[in-house]
């Protein structure tokens, strides 16, 4: 049986690369949603006015939006479908996509509710790579438990031997 561990990180991937798969999407084409593909145009028109230095990079609000969505699409297919390692990098990828459009938000002065989903999303991508990074706690299958009490050790055995010094 899998451990609440893998369950999590599974879990966690799969929803979080679907939303990007969703979202990216929404940033490159109009199909899905018009309402939704006409307020991103908009809303990266806006980031580009308010930074200027990507105007003088070469930059323009459908190169940004554009290359935005289409890592979005890519990393979320990699955190749904592709094993191992490359999720995580994914995952990374994601979390700095997300701080970048936390820092677009507040350059043009939206309100919480514009980008609250971002810092949702943010916080997940977070302990998604958190629990997927931490090693797993094999510790407690290592050790047999003792088949009966006389077997282990009592609390005096344990304790350091010697001189305390209290002050």
């Amino acid at each position: 049986m899998a451990s609440p561990r893998t369950v999590t990180i599974v879990a966690l991937s799969v929803a979080l690369g679907l939303f990007f798969v969703f979202m990216g999407t929404i940033k490159l084409t109009p199909r899905l949603s018009k309402d939704a593909y006409s307020e991103m145009k908009r809303a990266y028109k806006s980031y580009v006015r308010a930074l200027p230095l990507l105007k003088k990079m070469g930059i323009n609000s459908i190169l940004l939006r554009k290359s935005i969505g289409a890592l979005e699409v890519a990393c979320g297919i990699v955190m749904t479908l592709v094993p191992g390692r490359p999720k995580d990098v994914a995952n990374f990828f994601l979390l700095l996509l997300v701080l970048a459009v936390l820092f677009f938000h507040q350059l043009v002065g939206d309100p919480l509710k514009r980008y609250a989903h971002a810092l949702v999303f943010g916080i997940l991508l977070t302990c998604r790579l958190l629990i997927a990074r931490k090693p797993e706690d094999r510790s407690s299958e290592k050790k047999p438990l003792p088949e009966n009490a006389e077997d282990q050790p009592s609390l005096y055995e344990k304790a350091p031997q010697g001189k305390v010094k209290v002050s």
